[in-house]
């Protein structure tokens, strides 16, 4: 669980940055006005709007592979944080026999045993 983890992780970190680096390659919309009167290159290689359309929609499956990898380590996690975990329940299972009590005394009885805990002082 912890390699599928790390690598969802990674191609998250990864879709992020290309995201990032995409939209910021990408022209506004106030660009096209340019290509309107000529300024625009029909010759490029992606033709007069095919980088645009390419740019989105790399920038657009980018952003599926960012939300389901999102969304898969939320699920990983959810299922990793259901496991008890409960540090109180596995020291009441392993020292059930000495619990020391709020008086200092232990549960079984037996109150001359040494304990970690001091007694409270008399107040006869």
């Amino acid at each position: 669980m912890n390699l599928l983890t790390s690598i969802f992780t990674v191609v998250h970190l990864v879709a992020a940055i290309a995201i990032v680096a995409l939209v910021l390659l990408q022209q506004g919309k106030g660009a096209d006005m340019g290509a309107a009167f000529g300024g625009g290159s029909s010759s490029s290689v992606f033709g007069s709007r095919g980088s645009a359309s390419f740019l989105s929609r790399v920038t657009a499956g980018l952003a599926v592979v960012f939300f389901i990898t999102g969304l898969s380590l939320a699920y990983i996690y959810t299922q990793q944080s259901a496991t008890p975990r409960s540090v109180m329940a596995t020291e009441t299972a392993t020292e059930s026999s000495d619990v020391p009590s709020a008086g200092g005394a232990t549960v079984s009885g037996d109150s001359e045993s040494e304990s970690d805990i001091p007694a409270a002082p008399s107040t006869d």
